[in-house]
């Protein structure tokens, strides 16, 4: 999309009104061809981003590819990491899906005689942050090359299964899109190895396939689950009437529902998630979340203790009857401000200022809608009759397995050996050793939870390769043991952050995987497990979030997990202060998002902000808070997904007080005197879209950035937006940005016109405040940015990705684009000089490859031309020369420090004291001395102490 500079002022009501609607797959392809030429054409496309992890922690796993051959060979899909590939059991890994235009994955199939890789893009959980897909993507090279095969609008792909006698054969389970109906979805089968697709099963345009399995002996017999699912923002339904079991006994061309009333499997409208486990034409498994409330009889006991149920009939009479030591008990358990205690609020109830259902209303929001639903959960279903009939293999409830959040899995697996050895997992591990009537947990201290995929080795059904949201863990005894084979960097980072030290920290918090913090510069390397000392340290757990950290002193840090739950920690001390605000007795609670956004204010370090649905403001570190607004969005919505919530907060570092907020329903709003008075400012723009960044800018106080997102309707346009006049009136920047949902717009630290940008797809550079953008891709796959800082001081970059961790780079040369710079023909950037060694050119060991120094030459160049570097000595000898092949743009390449046989002569002749010898891979190397690097008319010294 080319910039089109409009001030929203004609027109604003057409942007404003502009339907919702999802993206269609066209769009999307003409992006990412879009991209893909941005990308060759890039003034950037030399910047090379270096991946400084972490990697211990890992990220969440969708499916497993092993060789059934050779088990020390496997695939591992990662829902937003891509594929990676290892020949040595997990020691170490290569990613092989860099090459394609994504890294969202949401199954693998290979087939292991012609080394076909089958990747089904677009994770299959439904989670908050699975990622659409682009098609069906196969390779023949191992991922050198890939080809889309099709299917470009499923989004999210269940699962491919290949004919093993075939491997033109495919069959396709698509759920479909996550967050709007569409027709591309269901199954599909290919029969000329993805060339044209037929769809041989089609529910509706809400339901799609979530899995399809197979005997591993007939391919002809297969079983699929369909899944009726409705996400919004504000509400998550993972069931319907339309969830069931399908059968084929054609090799997927015609297909059964099997899941009928007669058949013992649960239909109708509480029907989940269903995964399915074959182990011949007659035995299959299912494992099901069962939507469908638990029946009433199943009531806990009746307690001592009272329930917030209690409270949503009671009369006053009877409340103030109440004894104070069981009200306290009540007040205290739940959480209740110190303030509200069995005396006063008895008060307030007699002054009708609060009536008993408020003790109820208190604790009740979308949160505990989503973690308080009393159904049946986690059920087990077993047909030895080839899926005519079901019947539940225990009697008991299943509870623990799934919680509330039964849809992120759906898994059931059966060894190849037993029918009886099944494995079922959710947020734990377990198996069972009986056909699913008892169960034993194989989790263990060094296996995260939430698992997803399971591979169990047919030649030694004790060999499991367990795939989990932190990544990969490998039994040989049936999980009585496990090995953690993390050392993919595959980190889903929600945000990061950087501090001041010398060198400076980073800190990221992450999806499932807390909120971690390590020094910059830490080596990506194994010496850690000789230390015992991995650099970067766990600091809260949960689904990490937002990170500030106090300037004044780096050890105290604010951060916490999901839904607001943040703290204030003491990293020197190991104290924790829990800190999220409370609102007052009567009033409704707040909402908070699942990222919450805090700032603390750059004009004192003991002012914090957090925002929930109001702006919450701190004076003392976040100790005490007040509401400095009222409802700062559109007030919520009836759902089980806490919505109408603030999503980002920025305070201009020009005035104390003069803050902007956004909400995740497309709000954004502006106070100048810290809160006394707030003004929409949105009322241009497009509605509804989750506003994911406002920023004030650094280098004019009128100035604001606005980054609008619509994933959450499947509408991936580029929102991008900047005022100079406080938000009363807005232009588009998104300019030529490929169509892909913006996550982060940051400005840099020096230079005003520069401005980065990072989208489910990339991240992207402007030297014009957004007429126009640069794609960066060197080092850095086509991969969903969450999160861009600057350390300033370093003048580095640092890219939070969500799914390949964390990605830093040097601009410091960026940082110097000009107009001048444009016009010139060469631009020569200051170079870092290196200190000498004798040791140049040799090696402490001869088993060793000799030490070659290099130092780092950067230059720009407004035209794509081969260049002649010369290196001269300070009395201007020519010792060495070099021609490169310069890209228009920024230039990068090394030089040996070596010098010809006639630069030699030529430095002995200048410092006749001196000495120069072949060190021993033959080379000359320049002695301690100030040279020059001279391109064209360009010149810059660098010294060697």
């Amino acid at each position: 999309m080319l910039k089109y500079i409009c001030y929203f002022i004609f027109g604003a009501t057409l942007i404003a009104n502009a339907q919702q609607t999802s993206t269609s797959s066209q769009i999307i392809e003409d992006a990412l061809n879009k991209k893909e030429q941005l990308t060759k054409t890039s003034l950037v496309k030399n910047v090379a981003f270096k991946n400084i992890g972490p990697t211990v922690m890992s990220g969440r796993v969708t499916d497993l590819a092993v060789n059934p051959e050779n088990s020390t060979e496997f695939y591992v899909g990662y829902a937003s990491g891509g594929v990676w590939h290892t020949i040595n059991n997990g020691t170490t890994f290569s990613p092989i899906l860099d090459t394609s235009e994504t890294q969202n994955v949401g199954d693998i199939a290979v087939d292991w005689k012609t080394r076909t890789i089958w990747v089904g893009t677009g994770e299959n959980n439904a989670s908050r942050s699975s990622y659409a897909g682009i098609g069906v993507l196969k390779s023949t090279d191992n991922g050198k090359t890939w080809q889309n095969m099709g299917l470009k609008d499923s989004h999210h792909i269940g699962r491919i299964l290949i004919n093993p006698n075939n491997p033109d054969e495919v069959v396709v389970g698509a759920t479909g899109h996550l967050y709007s109906p569409n027709q591309e979805r269901g199954i599909y089968k290919t029969t000329d190895g993805g060339n044209t697709w037929s769809q041989k099963l089609f529910v509706d345009d809400m339901s799609g396939i979530i899995d399809v399995q197979t005997n591993p002996n007939n391919y002809n017999l297969m079983f699929a689950s369909s899944w009726t699912k409705d996400r919004k923002a504000w509400n998550f339904d993972g069931n319907g009437n339309n969830s069931a079991i399908y059968k084929s006994t054609d090799a997927g061309n015609t297909w059964t529902k099997v899941s009928t009333e007669k058949s013992g499997f649960p239909t109708g409208q509480g029907v989940g998630r269903i995964g399915l486990a074959v182990y011949d034409d007659n035995i299959v498994y299912a494992v099901h979340d069962s939507q469908f409330r638990r029946p009433s009889e199943e009531k806990k006991e009746s307690s001592n203790l009272l329930s917030k149920d209690d409270f949503k009939t009671m009369t006053t009479d009877d409340f103030l009857k109440l004894e104070d030591k069981k009200l306290n008990g009540y007040l205290k358990m739940n959480g209740f401000q110190e303030k509200y205690r069995a005396e006063n609020v008895k008060q307030m109830v007699r002054s009708g200022n609060v009536k008993p259902i408020d003790l109820a209303n208190y604790l009740e929001d979308a949160n505990s809608m989503l973690f308080d639903t009393p159904v049946i959960g986690t059920e087990v279903y077993k047909s030895t009759d080839g899926g005519i009939t079901w019947k539940k293999t225990h009697d008991d409830y299943l509870d623990d397995i799934y919680y509330s959040y039964g849809y992120y899995f759906g898994h059931i697996y059966v060894a190849p050996n037993n029918a009886d050895n099944i494995y079922i997992y959710g947020v734990p591990i377990v198996k069972s050793k009986d056909g699913g009537k008892t169960y034993t947990s194989i989790s263990a201290e060094n296996v995260h939870a939430d698992h997803h995929a399971l591979w169990i080795n047919p030649k030694n059904p004790n060999h499991l390769i367990n795939g989990n949201d932190g990544g990969v863990n490998i039994t040989y005894d049936d999980g009585e043991n496990w090995i953690k084979n993390n050392s993919p960097s595959v980190g889903q980072f929600y945000a990061i952050n950087v501090d001041n030290e010398q060198p400076y920290n980073v800190y990221g918090g992450l999806q499932d995987n807390g909120v971690w913090k390590g020094p910059f510069g830490a080596p990506e390397d194994k010496y850690w497990h000789q230390s015992g000392q991995y650099p970067w340290k766990s600091i809260m757990g949960g689904d990490g979030m937002q990170i500030q950290i106090d300037s004044r002193d780096h050890n105290v840090v604010y951060t916490g997990y999901q839904f607001g739950n943040y703290y204030r920690l003491n990293l020197k001390t190991d104290e924790q202060t829990y800190i999220q605000p409370k609102h007052e007795l009567g009033e409704n609670p707040y909402r908070f998002n699942w990222q919450t956004p805090i700032l603390l204010s750059p004009h004192n370090q003991d002012i914090l902000y957090l925002g929930g649905n109001k702006l919450m403001r701190s004076m003392n570190q976040g100790t005490n808070f007040t509401a400095i607004s009222g409802d700062l969005t559109n007030g919520g919505k009836k759902g089980n997904v806490a919505y109408g919530t603030l999503t980002t907060i920025s305070e201009s570092p020009f005035q104390f007080g003069l803050i902007y907020t956004g909400s995740d329903d497309g709000l954004i709003h502006v106070t100048n005197d810290g809160g006394g008075n707030w003004r929409n400012i949105s009322n241009a723009l497009p509605k509804d879209p989750w506003v994911s960044r406002v920023i004030a800018s650094q280098h004019k106080k009128e100035r604001v950035y606005a980054t609008l997102n619509g994933y959450r309707f499947d509408d991936f346009k580029v929102y991008a937006y900047m005022s100079d006049d406080y938000g009363k009136t807005w232009e588009d920047i998104s300019s030529n940005i490929p169509t892909s949902p913006v996550n982060v717009i940051r400005e840099d630290s020096e230079n005003e016109n520069i401005l980065y940008l990072g989208t489910d797809n990339g991240a992207y550079i402007s030297f014009n405040n957004g007429t126009s953008w640069e794609a960066f891709s060197n080092g850095l796959p086509n991969v969903a940015v969450h999160d861009i800082v600057i350390q300033p001081e370093a003048k580095h970059l640092l890219i939070g990705t969500h799914g390949r961790s964390i990605y830093q780079t040097d601009i410091e040369p960026l940082q110097q684009m000009s107009s001048d710079m444009q016009s010139k023909n060469t631009t020569l950037f200051k170079a870092n000089g290196t200190r000498y060694s004798s040791r140049w050119g040799s090696a402490w060991s001869k088993w060793f490859d000799a030490y070659e120094p290099e130092i780092d030459i950067t230059f720009y160049s407004n035209v794509s031309e081969e260049k002649t570097i010369k290196i001269y000595s300070e009395k201007g000898a020519l010792l060495n020369e070099m021609k490169v092949t310069a890209d228009k743009g920024f230039n990068y390449t090394t030089y040996d420090l070596t010098v010809t046989e006639k630069g030699r002569k030529a430095l002995l002749k200048e410092n006749t004291s001196i000495d120069i010898n072949k060190a021993k891979n033959d080379k000359y190397y320049v002695p301690k001395g100030v040279y020059t690097i001279q391109i064209n008319d360009e010149k810059t010294t660098f010294e060697v102490k």
